[in-house]
């Protein structure tokens, strides 16, 4: 009796793919997060190119380390992103349009046949690898790409315990804005809902139109969470070796005070 392919976690699918769907807002909700773009950009003139990004998305880094320069090639799964990204990149001077290429596929899957002297993985986009052979899967693409002495620089948001402890019945509330696509001012909370078993932080992303009659909606995301050792171990266990990690964009240590881990490593040699 032939067994059948198991079948996705629709929970998990859906917060993997939903918070892409609508670029206008990801573009405008992350638009002053500068810290990482300057910090990807620097690093990415330390090396000659081309540089591998995993997790493209519409750009919000790739654009400016092409506009420095430098050559990328870019791994993303969502459609609606990349379609963004095409239109963005139409808007580039040609010297700049030429320097990006965006190839939609798995992460854990997507073979380019080339390698890279730099690899990065950007923005916790490693934080939708839900299991351990999916890291293993990712891991083992990010050494089939990677030049010898390349540098695999990944960043990670830190596990807050205040935040994985805080009941769903008491979400976090944003300010109220203008959502760019809706085109109407809406409140929004978030709820986080963490499952200790899985190590999956769940966000409910809540928005209700402040004095329209249309109906509010919810978007959901789903993180991974990865503590230090644990992901110290991931990589050395998948032939890795990390070189430092940092607690900021900034190049500080690491502590308990920390919002974000920036790991960087190199394959180990045998």
């Amino acid at each position: 009796m032939s067994r059948g392919r198991a079948q996705p976690d629709r929970e998990l699918l859906a917060g993997s793919l939903a918070h892409y769907e609508d670029p206008a807002y990801y573009t405008a909700t992350y638009a002053p997060r500068q810290d990482d773009v300057a910090f990807y950009v620097a690093l990415a003139n330390t090396t000659p190119g081309p540089v591998l990004e995993y997790g493209i998305g519409n750009g919000r880094i790739a654009l400016p380390i092409a506009r420095a320069g430098k050559a990328v090639v870019g791994v993303d799964h969502s459609v609606p992103m990349l379609a963004d990204l095409r239109a963005k990149i139409a808007l580039e001077r040609p010297a700049v349009r030429k320097l990006v290429r965006a190839v939609r596929g798995d992460m854990r899957r997507v073979k380019l046949r080339r390698r890279f002297p730099l690899v990065l993985s950007t923005f916790n986009t490693a934080l939708h690898l839900y299991e351990r052979a999916d890291v293993e899967r990712f891991l083992a693409r990010v050494a089939e790409h990677l030049e010898d002495g390349g540098r695999f620089v990944v960043d990670l948001s830190m596990p807050r315990l205040e935040e994985l402890a805080r009941p769903p019945s008491k979400p976090f509330h944003v300010p109220k804005f203008r959502h760019p696509t809706a085109g109407v001012v809406v409140s929004n909370r978030e709820r986080f809902d963490y499952d200790p078993v899985r190590q999956v932080l769940f966000v409910a992303m809540e928005f209700e139109p402040v004095g329209a009659a249309s109906q509010g909606w919810m978007t959901p995301l789903a993180h991974r969470q990865f503590f230090p050792q644990e992901w110290a171990a991931l990589l050395h266990y998948n032939g890795f070796e990390v070189e430092r990690v940092e607690g900021d964009f900034a190049g500080g240590p690491l502590t308990a005070s920390s919002d974000v881990m920036v790991w960087h490593s190199t394959r180990r040699r045998p």
